[in-house]
């Protein structure tokens, strides 16, 4: 076997390179996995073992290549997975215990214009009253309490409700703890009434004022959607943009476009490189007296680098543009810029620098989509196709379209497990939609809003802006045309975290191999595909708190047991982890279910037997014997507070008590299984367990469901 395997190694000695971007990758995400120190400090003691295992193996001997790939892979897992707990421990910002309205006084770090929300979200780094150190908070101001002092570095008072960053509300729902703890926020909330200026920002050069003074330029010369989107692409600014325009945008896989990321700054970087080759080839005297594709390069960083400040310097923007630049360096040396060695590099930066975002939907979805498309376009039978130079120039087109198209297929192949299991939904046109969007975005728009811009400096930029609108027009009637067909998004209950490696391990060996091995990589898709159609739709979710609970499986809406706004997270959440893409309907509207201001009991039918179901929602107190009575006749029974110990129901109790410990829950009644969010979140420092309840004393805490009250709804 060992032979097999050296001579595999040794066969393909460029293709192992990758691999160890990729170990470091499962480094990080090892990390997350496992529950707590114990765990990581065992999985670097094993990574250890291997090392040493590897060095007992003789360099000089047959088995070299075996020795080192065992040594390497050993040792960047061990990296991976202490670059990140090393980053946890040093910025990780425990949130606050619970939510608390208090008066806080600081400074503003960061200011956001959000117009479509008519609000201002402010970044402060702030003295919080009861607590000792300062706090990094971030809060929500209405836009009639806003003030023209309020800017980034102005000292402020004010009064605030404050949140704890939210664990997933769901098994598989976003978690916005995790990207909280990492960004060194410990709270999230509101401003209740005025905001009071202690001491106004100093005067000078502000990155942020300049780019909100970019956006709004932008806005006024160009109103309505457009206006919006090409503020976007200018600034990074996207709070203006609509609401149902981002929905269109992503139900037809647009929305990388709202991002700025690898596609703008590919764009703005290759339109800076190629002008400044062209136009300086015009110039004998220069062209043969300067290397012009590295001045092209260094012209092109420049201005990459600029676009990045400009627009926020974000994650995703930073991860591209360092990409970016290791494509200009390959130009500038004449080596090939498509290269999945190349690739690696640039992966392995952004992991050093920001481990935690391997966890995230940005970097996985970047990364693959740039992934599918050097190993797509490198591979034998593209090559081949595109190969047959002597045809005339209508066959070219036409074989270079269909490529195109197929990159396209292939990209969105591969990014929707990642869709599914990071959003639960994934775009079925969104390849075709892109074959028009994105050249049309890269070719047209951004180079009319640069040379708009230009143009405005001397007053001349009204055509150009008129040519950005139309532009616009076109791309957002493509995105609600995409949209809007039937079938247009498909949704699928959460994806299970060994499902997802399933797809993520197949997908990278039939990228990073060649030759007919690299078909290997099918089966694990395979199996992952199996395993996906295989997932049952959860029958119960219940959230973290116990004050939503959403029932699947009677019809094509979502019953719910409180009824919820059209455009809100509780909406979405539930809808997404179901798999579906009806409404919420009220439970208490649905014909099955029997209701009373206290509780709402169902009965259900699932695998041949029935489940009751009792669901408290009142806020009145309850006579111990009768909920004793209602819960002894009740399978599962459901609450938002602690139910005394009197509440005996026949298979579970999912109160205050039991989901402070388990967070939410999806609960599958034909094979008896709960998932919950802590069985994903181990003992990390952003997920934060309810202690054990005791007795409160007199005056403190909620009150139990205790004492008198209207009967609930009998289960019959």
């Amino acid at each position: 076997m060992h032979r097999t395997i050296e001579a595999f190694l040794a066969a393909r000695p460029f293709e192992r390179g990758p691999w160890l971007a990729v170990g470091f990758g499962i480094g990080i995400a090892c990390w997350a996995v496992f529950a707590g120190p114990w765990q990581w400090a065992g999985f670097l003691a094993l990574c250890g073992a291997a090392v040493a295992g590897g060095l007992l193996i003789d360099s000089e001997g047959d088995l070299g290549h075996l020795r080192s790939a065992l040594i390497g892979m050993a040792l960047m897992l061990a990296a991976g997975c202490a670059v990140i707990w090393a980053k946890s421990v040093l910025v990780g910002e425990a949130g606050i215990a619970r939510p608390e309205v208090v008066m806080i006084e600081g400074r503003v770090i960061d200011r956001q214009v959000e117009g479509a929300r008519d609000r201002v979200r402010l970044l402060i780094r702030a003295r919080v009253q009861g607590h000792a150190e300062p706090l990094q908070v971030r809060l929500n101001l209405p836009d009639e309490n806003d003030q023209p002092g309020l800017v980034e570095g102005a000292e402020v008072r004010l009064r605030a409700r404050l949140m704890p960053p939210a664990p997933p509300m769901l098994p598989g729902s976003y978690d916005f703890a995790r990207a909280a703890w990492f960004q060194g926020l410990a709270a999230t909330g509101n401003v209740v009434g005025s905001v009071t200026i202690v001491a106004p920002a100093q005067e000078g050069w502000s990155l942020r004022r300049w780019q909100q003074r970019l956006a709004d330029h932008v806005r006024t010369q160009l109103s309505g959607s457009p206006g919006t989107i090409a503020a976007a692409f200018a600034s990074g600014d996207r709070g203006a943009i609509a609401q149902d325009d981002e929905e269109a945008m992503r139900d037809a896989g647009l929305t990388h476009l709202l991002s700025i990321s690898g596609l703008h700054v590919s764009a703005v970087i290759a339109g800076a490189y190629f002008l400044t080759i062209r136009l300086l080839a015009l110039f004998p005297f220069i062209a043969l007296r300067v290397r012009l594709p590295l001045l092209a390069a260094g012209v092109g960083a420049g201005i990459g680098l600029f676009y990045t400040v400009l627009t926020g310097a974000e994650v995703p923007t930073v991860r591209s543009v360092a990409g970016s630049l290791l494509v200009l360096t390959a130009l500038a040396l004449g080596r090939d810029p498509l290269s999945l060695r190349l690739l690696a590099t640039a992966a392995l930066i952004v992991m050093l620098l920001w481990p935690e975002a391997v966890l995230g939907p940005s970097f996985q979805m970047s990364f693959a989509s740039v992934i599918a498309i050097v190993a797509f376009s490198t591979s034998a039978p593209a090559k081949a196709f595109l190969s047959h130079s002597h045809e005339g120039w209508v066959t070219r087109l036409g074989r270079n379209l269909a490529m195109l198209l197929m990159t396209g297929l292939v990209i969105e192949l591969s990014l929707m497990p990642i869709s599914l299991f990071h959003f639960h939904r994934a775009g079925i046109y969104g390849a075709a939609a892109n074959v028009i969007a994105i050249p049309l975005t890269t070719v047209l728009t951004m180079p009319l809003i640069a040379l708009a811009l230009a143009l405005d400096l001397v007053g001349l930029g009204a055509p150009a802006w008129w040519a950005v609108g139309k532009s616009l027009e076109l791309l957002l009637w493509l995105a609600h045309l995409v949209a809007g067909q039937p079938g247009a998004v498909t949704m699928m209950p959460g994806m299970s975290g060994g499902t997802f490696a399933l797809f993520v391990g197949g997908l990278l060996w039939l990228a990073l191999w060649s030759g007919r091995v690299r078909l290997w990589g099918f089966a694990p898709i395979a199996l992952g595909a199996l395993a996906l159609m295989l997932t049952r739709t959860p029958d119960v979710l219940v959230s973290g708190d116990g004050h939503h609970v959403g029932i699947t499986g009677e019809g094509p809406d979502l019953l719910v047991l409180r009824a919820v706004r059209e455009e809100s997270y509780t909406r979405t959440a539930l809808l997404e982890n179901a798999g579906m893409t009806g409404d919420a309907v009220a439970l208490e509207d649905w014909k099955g279910a029997r209701c009373n201001l206290d509780f709402c009991a169902v009965s259900l039918v699932r695998g041949g037997r029935r489940f009751d179901l009792l669901m408290a929602r009142g806020k009145d107190l309850v006579a111990i014997p009768v909920l004793a009575a209602a819960c002894a006749r009740s399978d599962i029974v459901v609450a938002d507070r602690r139910l005394p110990s009197a509440c005996k129901p026949r298979l579970l109790k999912a109160d205050r008590a039991l989901l402070g410990q388990t967070g939410g829950l999806a609960i599958d009644l034909v094979s008896g299984r709960a998932r919950t969010v802590a069985e994903t979140q181990g003992d990390h420092g952003w997920f934060r367990r309810l202690p054990p309840w005791q007795p409160r004393r007199k005056g403190k805490g909620p009150a139990p469901i205790a004492t008198e009250g209207p009967d609930p709804a009998p289960t019959q």
